[in-house]
Formats: structure tokens, C-alpha cells, sequence
């Protein structure tokens, strides 16, 4: 039987059901991160539930040929499949619409013209379609993006509702008490092993068996490559896959190109990028000053950092490319929380996949960092703004004398404050910048267990 793992994109689709002035809405996102499956569970809020899949169906796409009348199109659905479409009863879901772009452009007339039916379209490698298409009715079509799940979702596919209580009512003054902390380490400690996608949750809420889960992955990191011939025929699947391992070897790191293929030119493998962020399966990280709002405006393209998209997925790259996963398998099941914060780059990278799916699912995450260059590099992990500042977001354990880049940085920046994400429990402190008048700091220490916290 089908199962299902509560999403937080539920609420959301619950919102815009209920939403009188909503548009077709159109879920975007990396292969089987659950889309499909979110949107048969919402299903189940209506009367009816008509499915299209454009894979399995192609006849279907005869509909959408010619002059489009979305009442007439609707008709023809329900007499194919034999469930009534009505409007305020049925919700209409239109699946892999990547197949059908008369289907896409098709989406501004249900707006126009039959804005009482709930319509839903979703698909896989939808971006690269969406490109080609001279217009697909912006402003008439609502887009959320998807991703695996996050660490909140994880815990709650797990039944730890308590435990995530007991951490939402902790803060900077008010830390856990230890068992509850212990616990969420614990259980962050198995999300870097399993990550969140969700057939891999599956299987280890029914197996609690790494080997189960990496089976899982492995099998989803083929699928995602035996899609790389259907990208872009200019771009060769053998550099896509290339460049897709070669980033899983550079996690936490600034990119180097040469140390992705020294066979290929630095403007093949920038493509080669560009095509995996589109399906997105990577989430480039960019340099910028962060002098002030919006942060992109002084971002340097050239410099990036890249998150992959899952952990548990990175370490399946990683065992497939002969076992090189095993050191950092260790790592996370026996090292100190600080060894896994301050030595992982894997950590570093949850921590930004955390930091950009717990915001707006209303468009595509960009996300930044900082370097300075001189005799030494230094460098911030992450820069967010918070409270409408550019607030710098540091991903590691220890102590204040091993924090030199971020007391550089704030003192530039003429900034009070800052974050800390570690494996430690809720806290704060301060320092006094001797550098800078005997400026105050403040930084606050925020788990990376409760980064859904951060706004």
C-alpha cells in the first residue's frame, strides 16, 4: 500500500486551495523529491481526483493541439479517464508536463478562462522545457519549488512531535536540557547518513538499515544520470557526470574547476553546472562584498561554492565512485559533534540546504557567502539577511579565538551580529573587539538541529 510522509509544502497547497484569487499552480523540483506524491495526498481534500500523466498517457496531448478552449480540454479529460471534472469538486493534476508544452502554455487559460478548477502540473527536468517556451504566462501561474525533505520533515516522518516541541521552546536564554539535545544530535546525526529523499526515509523508518537506504540512493543517483542525455544535446552526458561527482568532492570548498576535469574548458564545465542547478540538483553558493541589500547586487559569479542536492544522496556518489564515503561515514557515526562540525564539509552543506529550504517556497533559493583575500583567505559560510541586515552565518564548534574571519567581518561591516550554527546546545556570548573602539558582538548559537529557527 501507499505510503505517505507529511510535507511542509502540504500546508501550503491547502493555502492555495483555499486561496479565491489562486492561479494554476505549477510544483517544481529535482526528480522524486516527493512531488507527485504531495499532490496525490492533496488529492484526497476533494471529491475527485482526475490524473494526467503525459508519459503514460501521450494521447492526451492531441487535447491541447490547436485553438485551446481549457472547458472543452477539460471535458475531453474526464470522458478519457472517466472521472467528472467540476469545478470547486475536482482537483485536476496534470503530471510529467515536461512531455507536453502546449499543455504549459496552455496553464494562462485556465486562469483566464476557467479560474474556478483547481489545476495542478508538475514534471520532471521542467525546467529545461520551461526555457524553451517564449512564454509560459507569468503572473498567471503560481510556482512552488520542492525539495527533499528538510530535517524538521525528517523528524516528523519519524513521530519525534515531542522532540520537536521540546526544541521549539528553546532558545538563546532557555537551552534544552541535555537527554533532549543528545537526542537531536542523535537524530541529525542519521539525517547526514540517510538525507531526505523521501524513498530513502522509507526505507529507514522501516528497516532502520543504512545499507537498505544507500541501495535506494544509488539507484535514484542513476536515474538522475541516465537523464543527463536528455538535457541539452550540446552538453556531453559523460562531462554532466563528470562535473556532478567532481562537485561532490569539492562539499564545504571553494569550486575549482581544474579539480573537476582537467580534460574539459572552464567555460564547458560552467555550463555543465548551469544545467545541473536547472534540474536542480546542485545550488551554487556565491561570493559576494555583503555590503549591503540585495546581496546579489555585488556577487562574483566566478567565485562559488556548491551544495549538492541531498546528503544522503552525496555519500551514494561518493560509494559509487569506489567506497570513498566510508572515512566520512565514520566521521558521522563516531566522530565528536565537533570533529563533525569543524572537520565535514558535508555539515557545512546541510546547514545551507537547511538555511535555504526552511525560506519562501515561492521561487528559487540564491544563496552567498564571503572571502577576503590577502596573506590568509578569509571566509564566512553563509550571509542571510536577517532583520533587513546582512547577518554572517558561521557553520562550526569551538571557540572564539577560531572565529578570526567573523570578528574581520563584522568589524568591515560595522555589524553587532551573527550566528552560529554547531552541534552545540542554544546559546550565546559576546566579544569585545578590541580592534574596533571595544565594539560588542554578539552572536547568537543556533543548533544545526533547529536552523528551521533562523528568521
Amino acid at each position: 500500500m501507499w505510503e505517505y510522509i507529511e510535507r511542509n509544502i502540504d500546508r501550503q497547497l491547502e493555502e492555495w486551495k483555499n486561496d479565491p484569487m489562486r492561479k494554476p499552480l505549477l510544483l517544481r523540483g529535482a526528480r522524486q523529491v516527493g512531488k507527485s506524491s504531495a499532490v496525490k495526498n492533496f488529492g484526497k481534500k476533494f471529491k475527485y481526483f482526475a490524473e494526467v500523466n503525459f508519459e503514460r498517457q501521450k494521447s492526451i496531448k492531441s487535447f491541447f493541439e490547436g485553438d485551446i478552449d481549457v472547458r472543452l480540454i477539460a471535458k475531453k479529460i474526464a470522458g478519457f479517464i472517466n472521472v467528472p471534472i467540476e469545478e470547486g469538486n475536482t482537483l485536476l493534476f496534470l503530471d510529467e508536463i515536461q512531455e507536453c508544452p502546449e499543455a504549459i502554455m496552455a496553464l494562462r487559460f485556465f486562469k483566464e478562462d476557467y479560474p474556478e478548477l483547481h489545476v495542478v502540473a508538475a514534471g520532471s527536468l521542467l525546467e529545461f522545457t520551461l526555457q524553451e517556451l517564449p512564454t509560459f504566462g507569468v503572473g498567471r501561474i503560481h510556482s512552488l519549488f520542492m525539495y527533499p525533505m528538510t530535517f524538521d520533515e525528517f523528524l516528523r516522518a519519524n513521530k519525534e512531535f515531542g522532540l520537536i516541541e521540546m526544541r521549539d521552546e528553546a532558545d538563546s536564554h532557555h537551552p534544552l536540557d541535555a537527554a533532549f539535545h543528545e537526542k537531536l544530535v542523535e537524530y541529525f546525526r542519521i539525517y547526514l547518513l540517510v538525507g531526505g529523499m523521501p524513498e530513502a526515509v522509507l526505507a529507514w523508518i522501516k528497516t532502520h538499515d543504512f545499507n537498505q537506504c544507500r541501495s535506494v540512493l544509488e539507484d535514484i543517483v542513476l536515474t538522475y544520470e541516465d537523464d543527463f542525455s536528455k538535457y541539452k544535446k550540446r552538453v556531453n552526458p559523460d562531462l554532466l557526470r563528470i562535473t556532478m561527482r567532481g562537485v561532490c568532492h569539492q562539499v564545504g570548498e571553494k569550486l575549482t574547476f581544474r579539480q573537476v576535469s582537467a580534460d574539459h574548458q572552464s567555460s564547458q564545465i560552467r555550463e555543465a553546472l548551469r544545467l545541473l542547478a536547472l534540474a536542480g540538483i546542485i545550488t551554487p553558493v556565491v561570493a559576494t562584498s555583503g555590503n549591503g541589500i540585495p546581496l546579489d547586487a555585488e556577487a562574483d559569479e566566478k567565485n562559488m561554492k556548491i551544495l549538492f542536492l541531498d546528503p544522503g544522496l552525496l555519500l551514494a556518489v561518493l560509494q559509487l565512485e569506489g567506497g570513498l564515503s566510508q572515512q566520512l561515514v565514520q566521521l558521522i557515526m563516531a566522530g565528536s559533534p565537533q570533529e563533525l562540525v569543524n572537520k565535514g564539509g558535508l555539515t557545512e552543506m546541510v546547514a545551507g540546504l537547511e538555511i535555504a529550504r526552511n525560506k519562501p517556497s515561492v521561487q528559487r533559493q540564491k544563496m552567498f557567502y564571503w572571502e577576503k583575500k590577502g596573506n590568509s583567505v578569509a571566509e564566512i559560510d553563509y550571509l542571510e539577511i536577517v532583520n533587513l541586515k546582512p547577518t554572517p552565518i558561521e557553520v562550526k564548534s569551538g571557540t572564539q579565538g577560531g572565529m578570526k574571519s567573523l570578528w574581520l567581518f563584522m568589524r568591515e561591516k560595522h555589524l553587532t551580529d551573527a550566528i552560529r550554527c554547531s552541534l552545540e546546545n542554544f546559546g550565546e556570548f559576546e566579544y569585545i573587539d578590541n580592534q574596533d573602539n571595544d565594539a560588542v558582538r554578539h552572536v547568537r548559537i543556533l543548533p544545526l538541529y533547529a536552523i528551521s529557527q533562523l528568521s
